[in-house]
């Protein structure tokens, strides 16, 4: 890793801020999608599983049948909002990072400054 200044840093941080901010929106978009392709999925599953005529353990697997694509959407969706949450966290830990290695500049500075 390169030599960087307190000014270098905080740049890295408020860009790294930056990033948090939109990610925040883009985590609420995947987590709408997510709550939207549940919704479709519970409502087409129980349309599936009372239009069918039988048994109802017949009827359970028919309606998962029934609903395989709203299903995989709802899984899809799923999966997207989670690795949203997970690239938030990295960035957290981003900026816990930055933070640290800003305070060990800023004292490295200020010893280099004391010991003239």
């Amino acid at each position: 890793m390169e030599d960087l200044t307190p000014v270098q840093i905080e740049s890295k941080i408020r860009e790294c801020v930056t990033r948090i901010a939109r990610g925040i929106n883009h985590c609420n978009g995947t987590y709408q999608a997510k709550l939207r392709a549940s919704a479709v999925y519970d409502r087409a599953f129980a349309a599936a599983y009372m239009a069918h005529e039988g048994p109802a353990h017949e009827r359970k697997y028919a309606a998962e049948l029934a609903t395989q694509v709203e299903r995989q959407d709802r899984d899809v969706a799923d999966a997207a909002h989670r690795y949203a949450e997970s690239l938030a966290r990295g960035l957290r830990d981003e900026l816990d990072a930055l933070r640290s290695l800003g305070a060990s500049v800023r004292e490295a500075y200020r010893m280099a400054g004391s010991a003239s």
